[in-house]
């Protein structure tokens, strides 16, 4: 397996405009596209729209979707998941060293997703569909999974994996993630962007403005801003934000498996990058517990099961991907030419 890569000079000065005041216009304009989003969200109720089948069924698309509304949401997104990529492979190429300030490519991807990130809200005001019409919900639904576990591999020399204590993964497979993540994570939340119709119900602002987010901090790669653990620590709590509250908005009843599932991971894990003093921990865990009480003293704790599901899901996705991962390198090794000495 190549080594990471090492930081080298970069070609190009870095912008004057720092990381950390781009990371804040950045949430910014979210919050502006968010907010436009719900402003014209009226226009889009009197689409009509098919009944609703059930889980597996997105409610949001047309009846009589045409070739011309299909490509009026897959043209954008392969366009700006192609862009992304490309600005990603340039500066590995460039190997620059992680800046206070901003490098070009990273003013280059904060445009790009900016501007597609106002095109889908007109894109659906004029043709509705995204590309729900095509794919599975399923996928959509899989691709952010599959990023988060990935965080947790990533993560796990820095703050461990159960309280504190690293898991058993190998240094290749971690490093791996970390020097190629960007190319997964940058189409899971394009493709998650596109998928679903910039409509105004809760959730889909919920989403929309945490894709916001995430693409946000996909533009700001190779700087300070970018490994900032307070920042990066509110990403991944606003999945447990974002997954009980569209849960709530539901009324399935199923809301606090996610409240408890992410809030456990956040327990177990997240809270452990922040610096915590460990009564400071102890703390929240004893929150967590007294939640944990309260919610099903009522419920019933015949379902108290459902607080461990999110977790040991994506405990056993870990090793799962990290055992995909170690088979792949494993294999790469194997086929790849011997060098000829002498």
């Amino acid at each position: 397996m190549q080594q990471p890569l090492r930081p080298r000079a970069h070609s190009q000065a870095p912008s004057p405009l720092g990381s950390g005041a781009a990371l804040w216009w950045g949430v910014a304009f979210s919050t502006l596209v968010t907010g436009l989003i719900w402003l014209l969200g009226e226009r889009l109720e009197r689409v009509p729209l098919l009944p609703d089948r059930g889980a597996a069924w997105y409610y949001w698309q047309l009846p009589d979707p045409t070739l011309l509304t299909r490509l009026s949401a897959w043209v954008p997104y392969l366009l700006h998941n192609l862009a992304i990529w490309y600005l990603i492979y340039l500066a590995q190429k460039q190997r620059p060293a992680y800046t206070a300030g901003l490098h070009p490519f990273n003013v280059w991807a904060l445009a790009i997703n900016g501007f597609f990130g106002v095109l889908h809200v007109l894109q659906t005001h004029l043709f509705y569909d995204g590309l729900a019409q095509d794919v599975s919900i399923f996928s959509s639904q899989g691709s952010v999974i599959v990023l988060l576990v990935l965080v947790l591999i990533m993560e796990n020399r820095r703050r461990g994996m159960f309280w504190g204590k690293p898991a058993p993964l190998s240094r290749q497979v971690v490093d791996f993630v970390r020097r190629y993540h960007g190319y997964f994570f940058a189409w899971a939340v394009i493709y998650t962007f596109w998928f679903h119709p910039a409509v105004a119900t809760a959730g889909h602002l919920l989403g929309f403005f945490y894709t916001y987010l995430l693409m946000l901090q996909g533009s700001l790669f190779f700087t300070r801003a970018h490994l900032n653990r307070y920042w990066t620590f509110s990403l991944e709590f606003l999945v447990l934000l974002h997954g009980t509250i569209v849960a709530v908005l539901q009324g399935n009843g199923i809301w606090p498996m996610f409240a408890f599932g992410f809030a456990g991971i956040l327990v177990i894990t997240q809270m452990h990058g922040l610096g915590l003093k460990n009564w400071a921990k102890w703390a929240i865990l004893a929150l967590y517990c007294a939640g944990v009480t309260y919610v099903y003293s009522d419920r019933g704790w015949a379902k108290v099961n459902e607080v461990i599901r999110i977790p040991i899901i994506d405990y056993v996705l870990v090793f799962l991907l990290a055992g995909l991962i170690s088979l792949g390198l494993w294999v790469a090794r194997r086929l790849r030419p011997a060098r000829v000495t002498g």
